[in-house]
C-alpha cells in the first residue's frame, strides 16, 4: 500500500505537517516490530518516499559463526547483501512488514491516532494562543454548571459564568462572540477561555467597527465597564482633522450602535482623552458640568466641585458614573456641590454608593435564587421529574412549561441531569400543554 497519498491527504485534512505523520508511522511500526521480535533487538524504521512505504531493518553483527540468528549474521550471508561488508560490521537486514499480524497492526494504529491527536492539540494550542486578546466566534453547544461550552469548529471554548454578562441569555445553537482570555493546557486538550465582560472585549469591538482605529488615526487610551449596564471608553486622535469621538460614534450613531447591539444594550460613553489629569477627569464625568477640580497629587485624588443641580448627574445611578470615571482615569474622585464646598461639608465618595449597590445586588441574587427554586419546584411537581432535572432545566433557561414549548429533544439530551425517561415525560407534558392552549 502506497502511504504517500494517505500522508498527504491526512496532513491536508488535519492541517498537520507530513513529517509529524511520517514520524508517527515510523514510531508505530517500530513499536509493533519490537513487540513481535523483542525490545532487545536493534530495529530501525525508515520512510521511503519514492516507494511510499516504511521499511524496517533488523541490524545484525557480522560473525564467523552464528550463535543467535536474530542478532548475528554469517560473513557469507552478509556478503550476499553487501560485498564490502567485513567481520564485526553491523548490517541492516530488511524485515517483511507482512509478518505483522492483526495485534501488531492495532498497536500501530493506536500510536498513529495518539500522535495525530497530540499534533492536533499542539496546532490548536498554538493557533488560539496567538489569538489571545482577540475576538472569536462560535456556536453555543451546551451548558455545564452555569458555564457555556462553545463550539469553534476544530476546538471547544468555555465561557465561564463569571465571564458572562448577568443580563445576557443564550440558547443552544446560537452564535456567540467573546474575547480569548487565556488558553490552558488540559489533559483532554487545550481549553480556550472566553470572556464577554473584559474591557478588552469592548476595545476590540470598536477596533472592528471603526476604520480610523484600525488605521491608527484614532487611538483608544482606556476602557472601563460595569458589564451589561454601562461603559466608558477614552479616545484620542493623531490627526487634528479627525474628531475621535465622532469617528467612534459614526454617522447617525451607526458605529457605536453596532457595539451596543453586540453588548445587548450596554450603554457606552465615549470621551476625549487628555494628558492633563484634571481635564481628563472632567471629560469622563460627562455629561455633568464641572465647576472646579482640586488635584491632590500626593494621594492621587481629586475633589470635583459641581453645581448643585449637577450632583446626581455627576454621581450617576448608584454612583456608577463617578465609579466608572475613577476606573478609567485611575484617580480617586470625590464629588461635592458648590454650596457644600462653601459650607465646608465633606465631599461625596462613591464608596458608599458602591456598598449600597453591593447590598442591592445581593438582594437581587437572593430573589433570583428564590425564584429559580420556586420554578424548579413547580416543574418537578408538574412534570413528575427529579429535583436535579428540574433545577437543570431552570438553569438552562427553561423555568416554565411555556418556555419548554420551544425546546427540542436534542437540546434536552444535552442537559446531563435529565434522564431518558424524564425527556419523554417532558416532551409529552409539553405536547399536551400545547394542545390545550
Amino acid at each position: 500500500m502506497n502511504l504517500s497519498h494517505i500522508i498527504e491527504q491526512v496532513g491536508k485534512d488535519k492541517g498537520i505537517d507530513k513529517n509529524i505523520l511520517i514520524e508517527a508511522l515510523e514510531s508505530a511500526l517500530l513499536k509493533a516490530a519490537e513487540k513481535r521480535f523483542g525490545q532487545n533487538k536493534l530495529i530501525e524504521a525508515h520512510y521511503q518516499e519514492e516507494a511510499g512505504e516504511i521499511e524496517l531493518f533488523l541490524f545484525k553483527t557480522v560473525v564467523e559463526e552464528v550463535v543467535d540468528p536474530d542478532l548475528d549474521i554469517s560473513l557469507e550471508a552478509a556478503k550476499e547483501l553487501d560485498p564490502e561488508v567485513a567481520l564485526g560490521d553491523s548490517l541492516g537486514v530488511k524485515l517483511d512488514s507482512k509478518e505483522f499480524g492483526r495485534i501488531d497492526a492495532q498497536t500501530a494504529k493506536q500510536i498513529i491516532i495518539q500522535k495525530v491527536r497530540e499534533a492536533e492539540r499542539n496546532i490548536i494550542f498554538s493557533e488560539y494562543s496567538s489569538k489571545r486578546g482577540e475576538i472569536i466566534t462560535g456556536i453555543v453547544q451546551r451548558f455545564e454548571k452555569g458555564d457555556i461550552i462553545v463550539d469553534l469548529g476544530r476546538a471547544e471554548a468555555i465561557l465561564p459564568k463569571k465571564e458572562q454578562v448577568r443580563r445576557e441569555g443564550y440558547r443552544q445553537g446560537e452564535r456567540i462572540r467573546g474575547l480569548v482570555l487565556e488558553v490552558r493546557t488540559e489533559s483532554k486538550g487545550p481549553q480556550i477561555v472566553m470572556s464577554r465582560t473584559h474591557p478588552g472585549f469592548l476595545i476590540k469591538l470598536f477596533q472592528m467597527e471603526v476604520p480610523e482605529i484600525y488605521e491608527g488615526i484614532v487611538e483608544i487610551k482606556g476602557a472601563a465597564r460595569e458589564p451589561g449596564d454601562r461603559a466608558k471608553i477614552a479616545v484620542m486622535s493623531n490627526n487634528s482633522d479627525v474628531d475621535p469621538v465622532g469617528a467612534c460614534v459614526g454617522v447617525k450613531g451607526s458605529r457605536v450602535q453596532a457595539v451596543v447591539q453586540e453588548l445587548k444594550g450596554e450603554k457606552i460613553d465615549i470621551v476625549h482623552w487628555s494628558d492633563d489629569p484634571a481635564v481628563y477627569v472632567k471629560n469622563t464625568l460627562s455629561p455633568a458640568q464641572i465647576a472646579k477640580v482640586i488635584v491632590d497629587d500626593g494621594s492621587h485624588a481629586m475633589e470635583v466641585i459641581v453645581p448643585d443641580d449637577q450632583l446626581s448627574l455627576a454621581i450617576g445611578k448608584k454612583g456608577q458614573n463617578v465609579r466608572l470615571a475613577a476606573k478609567l482615569t485611575g484617580w480617586k474622585i470625590d464629588i461635592r456641590t458648590e454650596s457644600e464646598s462653601q459650607g465646608g461639608k465633606k465631599a461625596f465618595s462613591p464608596e458608599e454608593a458602591l456598598r449600597k449597590e453591593v447590598e442591592a445586588a445581593d438582594a437581587r441574587e437572593e430573589k433570583e435564587r428564590a425564584e429559580a427554586k420556586a420554578a424548579a419546584s413547580r416543574l418537578e411537581e408538574t412534570l413528575k421529574i427529579s429535583s436535579d432535572a428540574a433545577s437543570a432545566l431552570v438553569e438552562a433557561g427553561y423555568p416554565s412549561i411555556e418556555r419548554l414549548q420551544r425546546i427540542t429533544r436534542e437540546e434536552l439530551e444535552q442537559i446531563e441531569a435529565v434522564s431518558e425517561e424524564e425527556i419523554e415525560a417532558i416532551l409529552t407534558a409539553v405536547k399536551e400543554s400545547s394542545g390545550n392552549a
